[in-house]
């Protein structure tokens, strides 16, 4: 029966681009073959009421598991922009009839929790009627917003009305402990990076806006662009474009207001990239086979990076978690601080080295332990490093201070500028004393 049911399923996936009704039709048998493996729910509806379908696999599904990090792949945010939504069907197939098989995938997925989700924007998908390279309608949702355009952003007051698709994934951010992701997007082959917008304070005058992690981003976009079949040849889709090594700044390609690998970054401890698979936005089915083949071993070698850095938990004397404590490596603020979930869990994507890690309770003290942290991407789990409050008990909640929506580095770049008045102050103060002594 279930060789049986492995092949209705395996055979029930072609490369062809599915409707909105055969791709819920497929995700729906891929859980019905693999109930142990698989968990099917949606996390909202589209404006016309389609539901936006979410695939999780690992050997806990259904829940997270503490010290198993969760990582998510979205593709299909701009509706007219389809390789990405169709791959990942393909990688759904590859990951549950290699599960058992393939001693790789198989310990992958017992330590990784993967969310995918093959569509973000089925309205606009449906709503692109002619298949073409270039720029269409149905790049929108059915109020006509470009969801790439649409979430909070860190710079500057986006104005833009949250859409529900919008929301939805916000929603998803915010009640799962993700901490990597990728979305799929197409018009270009290249992978994009944090920032996407940007000011003086993330150096973006000089075309290029740094986050604290800029030197993990560059990694993360390599481990994709190096193992695709061609993407980190750099040559662009054009003579005009080249992005050498296959990646790039998003800031220093365009600037973008309202993006989601920023919010994903700043606002849900996550990292996310941008991956950009075909120069044609809509390409032919004939194509898709190989588009595949391209982005088969980027897509899994990815998901490995999951497992990078350090994680753990932060517990009082008595061995309870405590949520909301603030876990950063020393140097690399995140104008969010990033907090543990409610099970006292943190995780930090580092690169190897040595690293001080900094572990603060609100309204307590903090802690600081050195770390030295190897690469254990192949091992499938990051350096643990625990902390444990012994003058903290579970009576004692450390005080939870909300990050706020508005633009974040705006509101720094004027705290430093209001500062600086108030340092010449203090020089001229400190002079005069001088002179007068």
């Amino acid at each position: 029966v279930g060789i049986l049911c492995l092949t209705s399923v395996a055979a029930a996936l072609d490369f062809k681009y599915h409707r909105t009704e055969e791709l819920e039709k497929y995700l729906k048998g891929v859980h019905a073959a693999y109930p142990s493996l698989t968990h099917l729910h949606s996390i909202g509806r589209s404006v016309e009421g389609r539901d936006l379908w979410v695939l999780v696999l690992g050997r806990f599904p259904t829940h997270h598991k503490i010290g198993i990090p969760e990582f998510k792949y979205v593709a299909n945010m701009h509706g007219d922009e389809t390789v990405g939504r169709e791959i990942l069907l393909h990688l759904i197939d590859f990951l549950v009839t290699s599960y058992r098989r393939d001693p790789v995938i198989t310990r992958l997925l017992n330590n990784t929790r993967i969310h995918i989700m093959p569509t973000m924007n089925p309205d606009g998908f449906e709503a692109t009627e002619v298949r073409d390279c270039y720029y269409s309608r149905g790049r929108y949702n059915k109020n006509g917003e470009d969801l790439n355009r649409n979430f909070p952003d860190a710079f500057e007051n986006n104005n833009a009305s949250i859409q529900p698709e919008t929301q939805a994934v916000m929603n998803w951010i915010k009640n799962e402990t993700f901490v990597l992701s990728a979305n799929l997007h197409g018009g270009a082959l290249v992978a994009s990076y944090t920032f996407d917008n940007g000011n003086s304070v993330t150096g973006s005058s000089k075309g290029y806006s740094r986050s604290p992690d800029d030197d993990v981003f560059i990694h993360l976009a390599k481990t994709y662009s190096f193992n695709h079949a061609s993407m980190y040849k750099g040559t662009g889709c054009d003579n005009r474009q080249t992005f050498p090594e296959g990646i790039t700044n998003g800031y220093s390609w365009y600037q973008l207001e309202g993006g989601m690998q920023d919010y994903n970054y700043v606002w849900g401890q996550c990292f996310e990239i941008t991956l950009e698979l075909s120069c044609c936005k809509y390409p032919p089915e004939d194509q898709l086979e190989k588009f595949w083949r391209d982005n088969k071993v980027a897509l899994i070698e990815y998901i490995k990076q999951v497992h990078l850095g350090v994680k753990g938990q932060v517990t009082d004397k008595n061995g309870n978690p405590i949520p909301n404590a603030i876990v950063e490596a020393k140097g690399r603020p995140h104008i969010c601080p990033y907090r543990t979930n409610e099970q006292g869990e943190y995780f930090l994507l580092l690169l190897p080295g040595t690293y001080v890690i900094n572990a603060t309770v609100p309204g307590f003290k903090s802690m600081l332990k050195t770390v030295e942290i190897p690469d254990n991407t192949g091992n499938f789990s990051a350096l643990k490093q625990d902390f444990s409050f012994s003058e903290i008990s579970t009576s004692i909640r450390p005080r939870i201070s909300s990050c706020p929506k508005t633009p974040l580095y705006q509101e720094f770049t004027q705290a430093s500028a209001a500062v600086k008045p108030t340092l010449h102050v203090l020089v001229l103060m400190t002079a005069m004393l001088v002179i007068f002594k």
